[in-house]
């Protein structure tokens, strides 16, 4: 059996073997193991994908558990949703990962997600692509939208705007946590 010395490149951590239950991102060239997501979790990421897929038309892709890397080398990152424009998504080819982050980025927190984490996600999204990027927090039925330098919280009564290339458009909150 060999042992890992140092930071994981991205061509080293595609040669690891998957794990019995979740999935695994590198994180800095460290692998990070990510227990799979919750019925509610999954519900939550079913109804955003639903309303942006409705939203994007034909002018881009929403998808759920999206992988991207937002640096080449040593990050291998996964959305809980995201969306693409067509031209970036068709760009793509099967066997690779997304290059940069998803135009936006929305994350469902869970109890074990802590502010750094969420943070460290949002700062490393938005330098790399990501013009909107969202939280959503299923027990504040909250959604916190950050643009730029700007970030704005919608409750469950509130109307979301959304301003992303080729994504805009309004949504329900509570559509969210419906």
């Amino acid at each position: 059996m060999s042992v890992h010395v140092g930071l994981l490149t991205v061509e080293e951590f595609l040669k690891l073997p998957e794990p019995q239950e979740g999935y695994t991102e590198l994180h800095h060239g460290e692998v990070v193991v990510m227990p799979p997501p919750k019925r509610g979790h999954q519900r939550i990421q079913r109804r955003i994908l639903a309303l942006l897929t409705k939203l994007a038309g034909k002018d881009g892709i929403a998808e759920t558990e999206i992988a991207f890397r937002p640096l080449p080398e040593h990050e291998v990152w996964v959305a809980d949703v995201g969306f693409v424009s067509a031209k970036r998504d068709q760009a793509t080819a099967d066997d690779e990962y997304l290059k940069g982050s998803p135009n936006l980025v929305v994350e469902v927190l869970s109890p074990s997600n802590t502010v750094d984490e969420i943070s460290e996600k949002m700062s490393l999204c938005m330098d790399t692509g990501c013009s909107s990027f969202w939280v959503v927090d299923p027990k504040r039925k909250r959604v916190s939208v950050t643009e730029g330098d700007v970030t704005r919280h919608y409750g469950p009564s509130a109307t979301a705007a959304i301003s992303c290339e080729l994504l805009t458009g309004q949504i329900q909150v509570r559509e969210i946590f419906e």
